[in-house]
């Protein structure tokens, strides 16, 4: 396994070999994280999550994770049920590679994970409900009264489980940010006194991994979670999710990220204040006073951003496609750190990059797209 971690030296070294992006604003510094300083990352990241689990989606990705880490992105997202474990491994293979042959070094790049579903190990067997019985509940690494929805599990012996197995899949000793999977799922499961218990326990597991040098920080990726008001059944409050960090690990917890979708269809995260301490805010302004990073996902929303936009956006975005507006609209949001975009082949990678060779929007131009009358 590959030792170490992203750090802000390594993460600062990385940019500087693209001059071109840092000066054009494609590499940001974020906010102080322990153990790692201020980290620069990418204002795109690449994920993994679409595409059939064979050999030739195998081949595409691992070619496009080294294509983006050549290129200027050093964000790479995954799950360990993205595609039954393979997405990991192709992370794996690809970064094996750029240092080995030295086009990246460990320390540079941010590789995120998440586990909280139940996952199949490459293809999907004959007969699955034998599969899980036999390779975790016999083993006793899950009970099935724990799992919400017959396929969501964020029990702590279950979730150190398949932390290591994707240690082992990406051939790494240290998951740079390692995130609760919709765990949200859970409460349609469980009432909220039990959700939090779930949370607090998941949190002290997660604590301790990092001590162990197995994760480097921790948070949540979510979907509706941190998006939806806070009377809707799987509603997630920031706030209350914080207090629980400071309850297992104190001042100095390591739940520093979120991930939630954010795109020009799904503005929640940014323009709905729905969160906050002593008056309502958003997901995005509660983080960014809270010392955590969001990451967006969903950025051109599976394709269906990538055509189709409206007349007034194309001309206050101005790239010359439709997926190039939607990506440099995401990116260029106040308080998101990083817009996550599938890709799965190296000329994804390079079509995507080319838009991050442009000046990030101007605060103006952002805001005329709020005010569509002055547009």
């Amino acid at each position: 396994m590959l030792t170490g971690f992203a750090t802000a030296e390594g993460t600062s070294r990385y940019c500087e070999r693209f001059p071109a992006l840092r000066q054009a604003g494609h590499f940001r510094r974020h906010s102080e994280v322990p153990g790692a300083g201020k980290l620069w990352l990418s204002s795109i990241g690449l994920g993994t999550y679409l595409g059939e689990p064979d050999a030739a989606a195998d081949a595409g990705y691992t070619q496009a994770v080294a294509e983006a880490v050549q290129s200027g992105i050093n964000v790479l997202d995954t799950a360990i049920n993205y595609r039954h474990q393979r997405s990991e491994r192709n992370i794996g293979e690809a970064i094996r590679q750029a240092v080995s042959q030295g086009t990246a070094r460990r320390d540079e790049v941010l590789v995120c994970t998440k586990a909280g579903y139940l996952s199949f190990d490459g293809d999907v067997p004959p007969e699955p409900r034998a599969y899980f019985t036999s390779e975790y509940i016999e083993k006793g690494l899950l009970d099935p009264k724990e799992v919400a929805g017959g396929m969501h599990c964020m029990a702590p012996r279950y979730l150190e489980d398949q932390i290591d197995r994707s240690r082992r899949n990406l051939g790494l000793e240290t998951i740079d940010v390692f995130y609760l999977h919709n765990p949200e799922t859970q409460l349609s499961a469980v009432d909220r006194p039990t959700f939090r218990k779930r949370l607090l326990a998941a949190f002290e597991l997660l604590e301790r991994l990092v001590s162990e040098r197995k994760i480097h920080y921790y948070g949540a990726a979510t979907w509706n979670g941190f998006r939806v008001k806070p009377d809707v059944r799987d509603y997630l409050s920031l706030k209350d999710m914080l207090m629980v960090a400071r309850e297992a690990g104190g001042e100095q917890h390591h739940m520093r990220f979120i991930q939630l979708p954010y795109n020009l269809a799904m503005l929640e995260a940014y323009a709905f204040s729905n969160q906050g301490m002593t008056q309502p805010e958003s997901t995005m302004q509660l983080a960014a006073r809270s010392g955590v990073i969001v990451i967006g996902s969903a950025t051109i929303s599976q394709g269906q951003l990538a055509a189709g936009l409206p007349d007034f956006i194309r001309q206050q975005v101005g790239m010359d496609s439709d997926a190039a507006n939607a990506i440099q609209f995401a990116r260029s949001t106040p308080g998101l750190a990083v817009s996550l975009i599938g890709m799965s082949k190296p000329e994804h990678v390079q079509k995507n990059v080319a838009v991050t060779a442009k000046p990030l929007m101007t605060e103006e131009q952002f805001q005329k797209l709020f005010r569509r009358e002055e547009a």
